[in-house]
């Protein structure tokens, strides 16, 4: 088979991948080959056990068309989505369904040298316990807080290297697949963009809510990451003359105010003060557990939780108003792990718009909660892997592959 025959199988796979089915005639647009090619590829692919015929298209008038979809368990991804404090590595098949439980590790990022060894240890040993041939998975996608650079493979706020080498190049060695990486709001951004809520649209903006407030933009239908890949820093953007220091080492950001880990500080604080609320203690060490049972307290009507998102959301609000005027977007999609707290962010940050928004540049754009869920940025990290696919080497060199051992980990 020739390379560039290799190259338009691979084509087809992954525009398969992104679609739950499509018809020849499709799939021949997409990969921009004549449809007696492509009939000729997607026939092989079915050959080799590689693609299901799903039955005939619903009629549009004429002669219904045949449809394709991918074999769920012919190949998998390694996902891992990684915050400053806990990392979740998962394996999906090439539906996004997840063939084993989902690993959870704490792993602090800042001021912690050997993240990356136990980040690498940790993806070898999922891999091994998983039960799969290595040369089934296609690669290993992972997202991660920081300043990325997804072009040459470096972090540079986490999981630093020497002289900021390559970390894609150094797990690429130590597992012996693929490595793509990426900042986890750009990935959140990716899982709306192709399964979510911005599936199809032009001009969207995806916010973020988690540790820091983050930002992926969708612009003219694609991801979009800026010059070095830093676009999105929305956290970052200096709203308020609080004094507040923030990780950046400026003062006034706006997840000084908004954040996730500023509602946990502002629930601690009321609680010791004497707020009524059903919240009587918060977990002290994790802060996971915290921000649950205060979304928890928020669905059950409490108050006080219920006042803590409100004026984060606000806060928000303002943020989102800069984003209006500077690009105006069709959608604001919340999402994240924040956005498990549900509807209760929508009012405070329309409420802010209405103040800090020129009327006719907002009244277009929507407030959406994500659809895709609290494994947003797992999901992103699979997709990342397959919007590569097509420049993955078809034969992963052997003698890499033997040099990996599983037993030593």
């Amino acid at each position: 088979m020739t390379e560039k025959k290799k190259l338009f199988r691979n084509k087809i796979l992954k525009e398969l991948y992104f679609e739950e089915s499509l018809s020849c005639a499709e799939l021949s647009v997409k990969i921009e080959k004549s449809f007696p090619v492509t009939a000729t590829l997607i026939e092989e692919l079915v050959a080799d056990n590689m693609v299901l015929e799903m039955g005939y298209a619903a009629s549009t008038g004429g002669r219904r068309a045949l449809t394709y979809a991918l074999q769920k368990n012919v190949m998998f991804l390694v996902s891992v989505a990684m915050d400053q404090f806990v990392t979740k590595i998962a394996i999906l098949d090439m539906q996004n369904n997840f063939v084993s439980p989902i690993e959870k590790i704490v792993l602090p990022l800042p001021g912690n040298p050997d993240a990356l060894n136990v980040l690498t240890e940790k993806i070898i040993q999922v891999i091994a316990s998983s039960g799969i041939a290595i040369e089934k998975f296609v690669g290993v996608g992972i997202g991660m807080p920081g300043f990325v650079n997804v072009k040459e493979g470096i972090n540079y706020s986490f999981l630093n290297l020497p002289n900021h080498k390559s970390i894609t190049k150094y797990l690429g060695l130590k597992i012996g697949l693929p490595i793509f990486i990426d900042n986890d709001s750009s990935l959140i951004a990716l899982a709306e963009l192709r399964f979510g809520e911005a599936r199809n649209e032009k001009n969207a903006m995806v916010i973020n809510i988690g540790w820091g407030v983050g930002l992926g933009l969708i612009l003219n239908g694609e991801l979009y990451r800026g010059h070095e890949g830093f676009a999105g820093e929305f956290s970052h953007i200096p709203l308020f003359l609080n004094g507040k220091l923030c990780w950046c080492g400026k003062t006034g950001c706006l997840e000084t105010e908004t954040s996730l880990l500023l509602i946990i500080e502002k629930a601690r604080e009321g609680i010791k003060a004497g707020r009524l609320s059903k919240l009587t203690s918060l977990p002290g060490d994790d802060p996971e557990l915290a921000c649950d049972a205060i979304i928890k307290a928020v669905e059950s009507g409490d108050q006080f939780a219920i006042e803590l998102f409100s004026k984060a959301g606000y806060n928000i609000g303002k943020g989102v108003a800069v984003l209006i005027h500077l690009l105006n977007p069709k959608k604001i999609i919340l999402s994240g792990r924040g956005a498990s707290a549900g509807q209760i962010w929508r009012a405070p940050i329309q409420q802010s718009l209405n103040e800090h928004c020129i009327h006719r540049l907002f009244q277009s754009t929507s407030i959406e909660v994500s659809t895709v869920g609290l494994q947003a940025e797992l999901i992103g990290a699979a997709a990342l892997v397959m919007e590569n696919y097509e420049r993955i080497p078809v034969a992963r060199s052997q003698q890499v592959l033997n040099e990996i051992s599983f037993k030593e980990v």
